[in-house]
């Protein structure tokens, strides 16, 4: 029979230093696990909150396909535009727009 790879009092361990606000490298550091098995199980007890994602900004403001509508409301054909950039697209609706 297979042993479990985190005993109750592993479990429970965790738990108490993740809820207290414990870096999760620190308490796999102190177990003897890894990071990634260390989230896992916490995941699993239902007490791991993901940290929000940092990535690139999203540019507020129209969307391209709402540009090249734009754009096509002014009677330009906008057919093979859609690998145009945004400011591209935008340069155009103003130009058009004189």
């Amino acid at each position: 029979m297979k042993s479990p790879n985190y005993t109750a009092a592993q479990v429970a361990q965790i738990v108490d230093q993740y809820q207290a606000g414990q870096d999760i490298d620190m308490i796999a550091d102190g177990i003897g696990k890894s990071v990634r098995s260390v989230r896992s199980k916490l995941v699993r007890e239902g007490v791991y909150v993901a940290k929000p994602k940092t990535g690139s900004k999203k540019v507020l403001g129209p969307t391209k396909k709402e540009l090249l509508k734009d754009l096509e409301q002014t009677g330009v054909d906008v057919e093979g535009l859609e690998g145009a950039t945004k400011e591209a697209i935008s340069r155009l609706l103003v130009h058009f727009a004189n």
